[in-house]
């Protein structure tokens, strides 16, 4: 794999993780505001959604970090930090 087609890989997954956490606090501040049981159940079932998938996301991209770096890479963290994982 080339590095530009990686870096654009990574790119990639961190805008996904980027939206999610935009769309995971929109949904965390709906969370109970609702008087209705089934809002409120659904808003619950679509934040855990979120978080899992920010989860899966950030597997992903923890598996495209090269093999040969030892701690994280300053990339990877500069982009986790701005996004707030």
């Amino acid at each position: 794999m080339s590095d530009d087609y990686a870096h654009g890989r990574r790119d990639g997954l961190r805008l996904a993780l980027a939206i999610l956490a935009a769309e995971e606090a929109k949904w965390s501040a709906l969370l109970g505001e609702s008087r209705s049981w089934r809002t409120n159940a659904t808003r619950e079932t679509r934040h855990k959604a979120l978080q899992v998938a920010q989860k899966r996301v950030q597997t992903v991209l923890n598996r495209l970090i090269p093999d040969n770096a030892t701690g994280m890479n300053s990339e990877l963290a500069s982009a986790l930090a701005k996004i707030g994982l």
